[in-house]
């Protein structure tokens, strides 16, 4: 059959999914790689890892493909010479080497007005201050870059030829106008790094590509104000779109351009939502499923009678953005066990979703309910929990199939099936549950909320005065 298919290139490693024009998912696949970490907070893959997965994991689908549309992890680094070879492995977004980069462009631009050209502040797992550790570091490849691309983008090159970027993707770079939706050349003379370098940029919808979190937005239909992307996966995502370009004036959430054109679109992340879970299963309650595990869980009142969890196990990005941030239990006592722990994972990382949904309030976003995505909406507690904190339906889509599910929509626009996102959206994303707030439990996570926010900022300061 004619089908138009997704194809995600992520972290850990690529899916595939083939959907009819109606939406309906008729095939998937998977293959994975590794990653490297020659140092201590390097993260690196070989750009070969994720052709060869690709091409695998698309000849598994068989069938005739009317379009292929492309996601995957934003922000990597893949550096090549005049020929179009690699030049080292790629840095990826969870690299953590550039701190000292990314002090050097704040200074050289001005904290205010990097925010008001990229949405954003420099972070390390960014495109921008990965070259401008390379400058430093590794002088010798610099040198030979002739252009560089973004790992989906790699995959693209390989099949087609094609050296291109997309709008959504290009906009994690730290290189780009999010307003104008082009290069910036302001903040290429002022990181003095040559336009030539970079691809041409196009609309997602005619190229068929977008990053991971945009592509997996389009792919519960998130194309319009009034309803938020949630995702509950390793890390925890709060997405909105917006009709005209705003920034957070302290960058506490990141501003990107929409996969559909016209939208741009304002997102909160934290680092660990379901790695949260996954981290306490692993280091407290080996060989014990989840779905024991929250079983465990849901024993327990609202509010884990006072237990409360701070998710942050690898520092944290929104709303703190801090490298150094740790993870806790407070409020412990004889009475509690593992499931009053397991509860109040799940309640620590809902509370850590409100944090970006406030933020998105800050910037005129109005929901009225969430599309709820990722590994961790595979659980029912886990969902009313998010629900109830953040006050609003969550909904569940038919297909639950992420950032490959909006690259095949997006195949959809490019090859003319569909003549818009939105078009897109209207004929294949389907609700098929919606899981309310449990009003019962309102008070007592308001209350919890309260706790959540206070708890930061005063262990943050026991640990100062550690030395920490």
């Amino acid at each position: 059959m004619t089908a138009l298919v997704g194809l995600d290139v992520g972290t850990t490693g690529v899916k595939a999914i083939a959907i009819t024009p109606e939406g309906d998912v008729v095939a998937s696949a998977e293959e994975h790689y590794g990653l490297s970490s020659p140092q201590p907070g390097w993260s690196e893959q070989d750009p070969e890892d994720w052709w060869r997965a690709s091409r695998a994991a698309l000849a598994q689908l068989g069938g005739d493909e009317s379009g292929i549309g492309l996601s995957g992890q934003m922000h990597g680094l893949v550096c090549l010479d005049e020929r179009g070879d690699v030049l080292r492995p790629a840095i990826l977004w969870n690299d953590q080497r550039t701190a000292a980069e990314c002090a050097e462009i704040e200074d050289r631009l001005g904290l205010e007005r990097l925010i008001a050209l990229t949405g954003n502040r420099a972070l390390t797992g960014f495109t921008a201050p990965k070259l401008l550790w390379l400058r430093r570091h590794e002088p010798e490849v610099y040198a030979r870059i002739r252009r560089i691309v973004l790992p989906k983008d790699y995959v693209r090159l390989r099949r087609t030829g094609e050296w291109a970027i997309d709008a959504a993707d290009a906009s994690g770079t730290l290189l780009f106008d999010v307003a104008g939706r082009r290069w910036s050349d302001e903040v290429l003379d002022a990181l003095e790094i040559p336009a030539e370098w970079l691809p041409p940029v196009s609309e997602s919808t005619n190229i068929a590509g977008a990053g991971d979190q945009q592509a997996a937005a389009l792919g519960v239909g998130v194309v319009a104000p009034g309803t938020v992307s949630v995702v509950l996966g390793t890390s925890g995502v709060v997405l909105a779109a917006l009709h005209e370009y705003a920034h957070d004036d302290a960058a506490r959430v990141h501003v990107f351009c929409h996969a559909a054109p016209g939208l741009w679109e304002a997102m909160g992340v934290m680092l660990n939502a379901a790695g949260a879970l996954q981290w306490f299963r692993d280091a407290l309650a080996p060989g014990t499923s989840f779905d024991d595990l929250t079983a465990e869980a849901s024993r327990w009142e609202a509010g884990a009678s006072g237990v409360l969890f701070l998710p942050y196990l690898q520092g944290e990005r929104t709303p703190h953005a801090d490298a150094d941030a740790t993870a806790s239990f407070t409020g412990l006592s004889l009475r509690h066990d593992r499931g009053a722990l397991a509860r109040a994972v799940l309640e620590g990382v809902a509370y850590g979703l409100r944090d970006s949904l406030e933020l998105l309030r800050e910037l005129g976003v109005e929901p009225h309910a969430g599309r709820v995505s990722g590994g961790g909406a595979h659980s029912r507690l886990w969902l009313e929990i998010v629900a109830s904190v953040l006050g609003m339906p969550l909904e569940r889509c038919v297909a639950d199939e992420g950032s490959a599910y909006g690259a095949a929509l997006l195949a959809g626009v490019a090859n003319g099936t569909f003549a818009t996102a939105e078009e897109a959206v209207a004929a294949c994303v389907r609700v098929r549950e919606t899981v309310e707030p449990n009003a019962s439990w309102a008070a007592r996570y308001t209350d919890g909320y309260a706790r959540y926010r206070a708890s930061y900022p005063a262990i943050r300061g026991v640990e100062g005065q550690h030395g920490a």
